[in-house]
């Protein structure tokens, strides 16, 4: 599979990721986190994305490859209290955070850690900030990252404190494509697209458990892409091409709890960029129908 460089960080990363928030919350057991995660790596996805709040995830993956360290890059997210009895979006809660996250993945670094969707605010006070570049000095955590979206995403960009960047990017959410990608390319920041199948919230037998998919359905709609009419397999080849074709876009995370999925969403990544006059197409569309409030999700 095609690797890129990750911005100045100098990890070299497929341009498909593993998203590890299903494994979490699908009631997978342990065996098939194992084979799902061995498989994903198999495969050539040397990325795997996780957070402190996706249920057992930290655990499974630790459990499942961490006898392979030097296979994947690592990265997860902090700041969600998730049992640790603390005030969130606190240094002290961020220091436990990233402490509890090194036991669970088994490992005695992880290569980013990522302020997962605070506010502008409390980028702004910095000492959450301050508390992962501690992290990083003593060698817990190669590079630190945000993760979030719209105007807090602007300021991660600007303030120069961060390595990498974990943004919405999809056909449904583009307003980062002009907002945020190109001062985060001019920077040399590594960019992650999250969620970049917009949750193939056009497939009506998706379950539409979480808040952003609705949202997605309902933009899909107005957007009405001729494509999103094709095969499941068709449309969601040319949505997940579309995020790779993007400028400033380095890798993309997929979630799934089924292997053969992977396995499918591996052999679309690895069709590449699309056609420059499809990528334009969806562009245009985008700007001749989005509306003002259709802001980044996270």
């Amino acid at each position: 599979m095609e690797q890129r460089l990750l911005g100045g960080t100098g990890l070299k990363v497929s341009v498909l990721g593993f998203g590890g928030s299903e494994i979490g919350s699908e009631n997978i057991t342990a065996t098939q986190a194992d084979r799902l995660l061995n498989g994903a790596v198999d495969l050539g996805l040397n990325l795997i994305d996780t957070a402190e709040c996706y249920g057992a995830s930290e655990e499974m993956i630790g459990a499942a490859v961490s006898h392979r360290r030097q296979d994947y890059c690592l990265l997860t997210k902090c700041g969600h209290t998730s049992g640790l009895g603390l005030p969130e979006w606190t240094p002290a809660l961020i220091e436990k955070s990233i402490e509890r996250s090194l036991r669970r993945l088994r490992t005695d670094y992880i290569d980013i850690v990522q302020l997962h969707s605070c506010g502008e605010e409390t980028l702004r006070r910095g000492e959450v900030i301050a508390a992962l570049q501690r992290a990083r000095d003593k060698g817990q955590v190669r590079y630190i990252g945000y993760s979030g979206d719209s105007h807090a995403a602007v300021y991660a960009v600007e303030c120069g404190a961060f390595d990498t960047l974990q943004i919405s990017v999809s056909i449904a959410d583009q307003e980062a494509i002009e907002m945020v990608l190109p001062p985060a390319l001019e920077r040399g920041i590594g960019v992650i697209a999250k969620r970049p199948i917009a949750n193939a919230a056009w497939i009506r037998r998706w379950p539409f458990f979480r808040p952003y998919s609705r949202v997605y359905r309902r933009r899909l709609r107005k957007l009405d892409y001729d494509f999103l009419r094709r095969s499941a397999r068709d449309s969601v080849a040319i949505a997940l091409r579309f995020v790779l074709s993007v400028p400033g876009v380095h890798t993309a995370i997929v979630g799934t709890g089924k292997l053969p999925r992977c396995q499918t969403n591996a052999a679309l990544a690895a069709k590449g960029a699309l056609p420059p006059t499809v990528y334009r197409s969806i562009r245009e569309r985008w700007r001749a129908v989005a509306e003002p409030d259709w802001t980044g999700r996270y």
